[in-house]
């Protein structure tokens, strides 16, 4: 070993608060950005911890501050109706939020047996994308132990909770009234995954603008998917043998709409020149397939930012706030849908 090289030992606050003079708790303030120390003195313990590859011991620091520095993401389920776009968008926007300040921990409500571990030493928050009532249990234990909670994406009943939503029922509705105005009357629906809230509200957004302008629903043009590329393929593959066959078909979501415009090219059809599909969600690839998918942009990203940063003024405050906020959907108008005779732009 060559004299004077710390091996296998990381560098603490009480080393750094050695070579500055200091106490341990000056360094500790300093590290925190504390109002109490001044600027120069943090500039310099600053640099020598840069120096020393200081990193935080979050073990020592919650010991010491009462806190975990983790937060919990948890999904209600990760296994089906979970895209990789909306779980990707949902931890882009809490982690753009947290950054370093917490340990990010991702679960899926469904994987536990029991909920004991979760409590306000494991957690100091907890961000629930709620994507069906089964998780409802899950909300009450987690409100119940008052650890700081934002549930987003779904409506929540029975239980005071602050609750981001997304519009999805007035998203859908504004869809399917554009494929009405570009002549549409057979309009099909590939419907997502049972008992989610999302599938209920898009559903009710399609039946409201065909009850609005007098076209008759017909059962044949309801078809049953999984949010998933497979489901949406194999739910078109049925929708090509009813008769007559649909001019347009709604997929709730961009997924099912990819499924289903390889179902269509694969029976020698395209789109938009047989078949118009339209989506839902807006996912990253969804202006970049050919052709450009016409949607609807649901702000899941945005919702987890503004949900996030909820959450840290809940544990920063220790006060938590418990209402309701609906945050609009926007249509996004591309090239998957055809204007046909009786239409108009």
């Amino acid at each position: 070993m060559i004299r004077g090289e710390v091996v296998g030992l990381s560098v603490t606050i009480k080393d750094i608060a050695k070579l500055a003079n200091v106490s341990h708790t000056t360094v500790s303030r300093a590290l925190n950005d504390s109002p109490l120390i001044n600027q120069e003195t943090k500039e310099r313990i600053r640099q020598l911890a840069e120096t020393l590859n200081y990193t935080p011991n979050y073990n020592a620091k919650s010991l010491v501050l009462d806190r975990s520095y983790n937060l919990g993401l948890f999904f209600s389920t990760l296994h089906t109706g979970t895209s990789a776009g909306f779980l990707y968008e949902a931890i882009k926007g809490v982690n753009d939020v947290i950054k370093d300040q917490y340990n990010l921990i991702v679960r899926g409500i469904d994987d536990y047996k029991s909920f004991e571990k979760i409590n306000r030493k494991s957690y100091d928050g907890i961000l629930v994308m709620s994507q069906s009532s089964t998780d409802q249990s899950f909300i009450e234990y987690v409100s119940e132990r008052e650890i700081p909670l934002v549930v987003l994406n779904r409506p929540i009943d029975n239980v005071k909770v602050m609750n981001l939503i997304p519009d999805d029922q007035s998203g859908a509705f504004r869809l399917v009234e554009y494929l009405l105005q570009q002549g549409h009357r057979n309009i099909a629906i590939i419907e997502g995954k049972e008992n989610f809230k999302s599938t209920q509200a898009r559903r009710d957004g399609y039946i409201d603008a065909l009850v609005r302008h007098q076209v008759p629903l017909r059962d044949e043009y309801r078809v049953q998917g999984n949010y998933d590329l497979e489901s949406g393929h194999a739910a078109m593959a049925r929708l090509l043998k009813v008769e007559p066959r649909p001019t347009a078909v709604f997929c709730c979501n961009d997924d099912m709409a990819l499924g289903a415009i390889k179902a269509i090219t694969e029976s020698r059809l395209t789109v938009p020149g047989d078949i118009s599909v339209v989506g839902f969600d807006d996912h990253m690839f969804s202006g970049f397939v050919t052709p450009a998918l016409t949607t609807v942009r649901r702000p899941i990203e945005d919702i987890s930012r503004e949900g996030a940063l909820k959450l840290l003024t809940f544990i920063e405050t220790k006060q938590i706030e418990k209402e309701t906020i609906f945050v609009r959907t926007e249509l996004v108008i591309r090239d998957s849908v055809k204007t046909i005779t009786g239409g108009h732009n």
